[in-house]
Formats: structure tokens, C-alpha cells, sequence
């Protein structure tokens, strides 16, 4: 790279430049000067954006967190449309699968980001928890409407959802082969779920209702 010439965006240049750098040869063996060599710029670029490797790994992972946590926070509003597994597939497509694949791997390498981002962005912010909590708030909400059988244990289903994005991340898998295992085991993890809103249900539903539990026959009207 010419010297004076101005790049733009350079701290989303050094992370792309990262995860391909994942993507092909793993998160172990990391250096400032691989990354700034695979994104094409002098190695002093990273260290003007940051105080030192360490540093630059906790914003990648801080970006990335804030990104899929932002993908995630609009599902409990679509409890009542379309169908539930779509509804899933739709969601844990949301964040492109490199970069799913590289913040998953380099959060699995060094556990320690976990806290880093959690003390940025805040409890259950870091890797796919995010993604986790929102699956949990948006099957409440359709268990509510009756999409969802009223036995479903939500939490226990929204592990089941992040585990599938979490091993199509570390086994690499591309699309469209990661996209077509994604949605037939969303299909397969809600098969029989009712595909319309049950008779006597509340359709208004607010997603802010969503960790309530259900009423019961003992409860005042």
C-alpha cells in the first residue's frame, strides 16, 4: 500500500482481513503481522487503531457481538407471522456465515473474550447469547399465541437453535450446504408445531411480555 494513500474504513478492513485469516488457517496462530499482511496494509495501520494485538482482538469480537446482537433483537417481533421454523431459519441466517464462522472459533480459542465483550456491551452480549435470549423471548411469545405447544420448554429449544449455528460455525460449513442443514433442522426441531395462532390466544402479544409466564386456571381474571 502507497504511503499517503487514505483507506477507507480501516478498523472493518483489519477484521475482514481476520477472518479469512480464521476461515483458512484457524484462530491459533494469529499475528498482527498476518492480518495486516492478508488485508494489505503496513503492520503500524493496526497499532493506530489500537493499543496492541490484544486490543484489536477485543474489538473484533465487541463489533461482532454488537452486529449479531442487533440481527437477533427484532425476532420476538415476528412471533404470529410467517411459520416458526421459517421464522428460526430466518434468524440464525441473519449474520453471515464467515463472519458467525470466524467469531465463533476465535471466541472458542480464547474463552477470556467472552468478558471483554460482556464488560462493553453488556450480560449475554457475547457470541451467540444474544442470539440464545432472543430465540427464548420470541418462542414465549408464539407459545403464548399458540404456535408453540404450551409443554415447550423455550429455553431448552433455544440452546438447541444456537447449538446447530454454533457447530455449522466450527465445522466451517459454506453456503448453500450450511443453509439448507440450518432450515431442515429448524423444520425438524419445530415439526408439528401449529401453523396459525390458536383460537382464544392473544395475537397483540407485546415481545416486552415475553418472559411471562403463561396464566393459569388459578390465576384472577
Amino acid at each position: 500500500m502507497p504511503r499517503g494513500v487514505a483507506i477507507a474504513e480501516p478498523r472493518q478492513q483489519l477484521f475482514a482481513a481476520l477472518e479469512r485469516l480464521i476461515a483458512e488457517e484457524g484462530p491459533g496462530r494469529l499475528t498482527s503481522r498476518a492480518v495486516t499482511r492478508e488485508a494489505g496494509v503496513a503492520t503500524g495501520l493496526l497499532y493506530a487503531h489500537f493499543s496492541n494485538f490484544d486490543g484489536f482482538l477485543v474489538g473484533y469480537a465487541v463489533d461482532r457481538a454488537f452486529q449479531i446482537s442487533s440481527l437477533a433483537t427484532n425476532l420476538p417481533e415476528r412471533a404470529g407471522s410467517g411459520t416458526v421454523a421459517g421464522n428460526l431459519s430466518d434468524a440464525a441466517l441473519a449474520p453471515p456465515l464467515g463472519m458467525l464462522l470466524a467469531v465463533t472459533r476465535l471466541m472458542a480459542c480464547r474463552p477470556e473474550l467472552a468478558t471483554e465483550v460482556e464488560a462493553v456491551l453488556g450480560d449475554g452480549a457475547a457470541g451467540l447469547r444474544a442470539v440464545e435470549r432472543a430465540t427464548a423471548d420470541y418462542l414465549t411469545a408464539e407459545r403464548q399465541l399458540g404456535r408453540v405447544p404450551v409443554d415447550t420448554d423455550v429455553e431448552a429449544l433455544a440452546l438447541a437453535v444456537v447449538g446447530v449455528l454454533h457447530h455449522v460455525a466450527l465445522t466451517g460449513e459454506t453456503q448453500p450446504a450450511a443453509q439448507s442443514r440450518i432450515r431442515r433442522t429448524m423444520a425438524a426441531l419445530t415439526a408439528g408445531f401449529p401453523a396459525v395462532a390458536q383460537p382464544g390466544r392473544d395475537l397483540t402479544v407485546s415481545p416486552r411480555h415475553a418472559g411471562q409466564s403463561l396464566p393459569t386456571g388459578d390465576d384472577p381474571p
